[in-house]
């Protein structure tokens, strides 16, 4: 049996004793504890039917207690799930932390000290790895997905039918999460291409943006839009210079809310669009960027919640459906590295993780209280 260290966790096969039960019984308690995705790749809802019947349950209750605790959490939550997907498909690479020789995607410019979440992700893992009856067979991916579902559902959005059967990548790409992901700086231009890039048009482009309904900015990403765009209510950018001041060297982790209601997943922020108080020069300028069209679909969104939250539903479920550039994938014990040894994959086989040692994450959440946080923090940054 391998040891365990704080950077390398072993999966341990677990055989399951067999009952004296009907054979097609027996051969469907082989077949549900088999951590094998669809051979099709097709995604369905029902895929833990068996394996883990717990697992909304399990996600809901950790992310409820996480965005009670610290409401910007549903945005972060969201926000790894679409940074996941739009690098090399949704496989959870965005989630491997830095070990060694290997330098993955959140030291990317667009990741490095912003994307949070990682502990809640580390605690929802631990907790399914303990209560699913297959052990290790939900997916990092996975659970990405639902948590970012379950996100906005308890914000006050739309719920949907998540999809599920995603394995975890072996690696990832840090100069594919630099070249892909797109920036809060681009015009349009660079946008509409960016997603055509995806295989998303520019419904989705809209859509998708309105994900900046909650949560916040730091200011290193809006301070040349207050005091350099001409597109820009004057108002709304006096209001941000305390926030956000003109020296370059100055508040660049200080965070503005993207919306004037951050913590509820609405419409405002497309008509703060209209209105020409959009926070980053990336989302005025799907109303501003010259593109009628887009315009068009910004002002109808701001009157009707109802169209909004539709075509969100589709263009979301169409982003978690992205799949992962390579054919090889695991289901990671422990979502910040990957399983070692290290073969091909692990299908076929149920697995049990060894908890990891109290150091390796600090849970962002317990089920019972509010968690300390320091004052200072690696990952601050927005949403």
């Amino acid at each position: 049996m391998a040891t365990t260290t704080v950077h390398s966790f072993v999966c341990f096969v677990v055989f399951f004793s067999m009952v004296v039960v009907p054979s097609s019984s027996g051969q469907l308690h082989r077949d549900f504890c088999n951590n094998t995705p669809n051979s099709s790749g097709q995604l369905t809802p029902n895929y833990y039917r068996f394996s883990c019947p717990n697992v909304f349950n399990t996600v809901r209750r950790i992310v409820e207690q996480a965005i009670k605790c610290d409401p910007r959490m549903g945005a972060s939550l969201l926000r790894l799930h679409f940074h996941d997907c739009w690098v090399n498909g949704c496989e959870g690479s965005v989630l491997l932390i830095d070990i060694g020789n290997f330098i993955g995607e959140q030291s990317a410019i667009p990741n490095k000290n912003s994307l949070r979440g990682f502990d809640v992700v580390a605690q929802i893992k631990a907790e399914l790895n303990s209560v699913c009856r297959c052990g290790n067979v939900v997916s990092c991916a996975d659970i990405l997905a639902i948590a970012a579902r379950d996100s906005i559902d308890i914000l006050g959005g739309p719920w949907y039918q998540v999809l599920l059967g995603r394995l975890d990548s072996l690696t990832a790409s840090l100069a594919d999460a630099n070249t892909n992901l797109p920036s809060p700086f681009s015009n349009f231009t660079k946008l509409i291409a960016n997603f055509l890039s995806h295989g998303f048009g520019l419904k989705d482009l809209v859509v998708l943006s309105g994900a900046h309904t909650i949560g916040l900015a730091r200011c290193v990403t809006f301070r040349s839009r207050i005091y350099k765009d001409n597109d820009i209510n004057s108002n709304f950018a006096n209001g941000l210079e305390t926030t956000c001041p003109a020296n370059a060297s100055l508040g660049g982790n200080n965070t503005a809310p993207l919306d004037a209601t951050t913590n509820v997943f609405d419409t405002v922020y497309y008509r703060e669009l209209t209105r020409q108080m959009g926070l980053l020069h990336s989302d005025q300028e799907l109303y501003s960027g010259g593109n009628q069209t887009s315009a068009d679909l910004v002002t109808k969104y701001s009157k009707n919640r109802a169209a909004f939250w539709e075509d969100f539903v589709v263009s979301i479920i169409k982003m978690g459906n992205l799949p992962p550039a390579s054919g090889n994938g695991q289901v990671r014990c422990n979502c910040s590295i990957v399983n070692n040894p290290s073969p091909p994959n692990n299908l076929g086989t149920t697995t049990s993780c060894p908890s990891p040692p109290a150091s390796f994450f600090n849970p962002g959440t317990d089920p019972t209280h509010c968690p300390s946080h320091p004052t200072s923090s690696p990952n601050l940054g927005s949403p």
